[in-house]
């Protein structure tokens, strides 16, 4: 069941310039910030996972870099800190090419408001809590990694709430009914949203326990689940407990080889 690659990259990246359309709470503890621009007329949708690096200004402006590829990197941590622009990772939740908040094209971008240790928020959080019409922020589009093999026989998607953006648009770019068993882990009900589901689609939706470690609830709930014994595919994302305790627990106990598992820890 091996792959072609890990990920699936766009044909062609630069860095674009977009500024913030709108800004709407849309649960307890997401906040949707709504993009658009003339830049945004060169990004392809690809679907799925679609993931993309997010840059914010700092306090002199929004300055990115001028490589691509395989250099930007370098480049970007050679910028002076004062100037190098605050970088996360983030998932295309909804592309229109028709704008509703304006000329297209237009991206959603959902913004999980996730505390540090300390009771505050992070700097990404803290952005898009506060965004208004007008801010302008970069992006450099890096592509998919759900990437299933044709043998596939079924799917698993396992993530918190901070893998709930890219669960949604995998389920929502899936055209078959092949079967998918999905668990998602929230610490507050009311963040579970619409999802696009099919015939054949199990959606689970776990709260987590106020005192619970995060990936804790679905991890039990994955360990007691009736699935398949044929080869599938699983996508998981989160904490990085929850990913690489979801890859050994499907490895070493549910017969999964380690090319068809693809497992990445968001944050620690």
């Amino acid at each position: 069941m091996a792959r072609e690659s890990k990920f699936r990259k766009p044909e062609q990246r630069e860095f674009l310039v977009a500024q913030v359309r709108a800004r709407k709470e849309i649960s307890p503890n997401f906040v949707r910030v709504t993009i658009g621009g003339p830049a945004l007329a060169s990004f392809r949708p690809m679907g799925y996972d679609h993931w993309f690096r997010l840059f914010l200004p700092t306090a002199k402006g929004l300055r990115l870099p001028r490589r691509t590829g395989g250099l930007w990197m370098a480049e970007y941590f050679l910028m002076p800190k004062d100037t190098r622009p605050i970088g996360r990772n983030y998932t295309v939740r909804h592309h229109r090419a028709q704008g509703t908040y304006g000329e297209g094209p237009e991206i959603d971008i959902d913004f999980l408001l996730h505390e540090n240790a300390d009771g505050t928020l992070g700097p990404a959080s803290a952005w898009a809590r506060d965004a208004a019409p007008g801010d302008e922020l970069g992006i450099y589009d890096e592509g998919i990694t759900f990437l299933p093999p044709v043998t596939t026989d079924w799917r698993l998607l396992v993530g918190d709430e901070s893998a709930l953006p890219a669960i949604l648009g995998i389920l929502a770019s899936t055209t078959d009914d092949l079967r998918t068993e999905v668990f998602v882990e929230l610490s507050h009900p009311d963040d579970a949203q619409c999802a696009d589901t099919r015939d054949g689609t199990t959606l689970r939706w776990l709260t987590r326990p106020k005192d619970a470690t995060v990936g804790e609830t679905v991890l039990t709930a994955l360990r007691a689940a009736d699935l398949p014994g044929t080869p599938g595919y699983a996508w998981t994302a989160g904490g990085q407990k929850l990913a690489s305790g979801v890859r050994r627990h499907l490895v070493t106990q549910r017969g999964f080889g380690k090319d068809a598992v693809t497992f990445t820890g968001y944050w620690r």
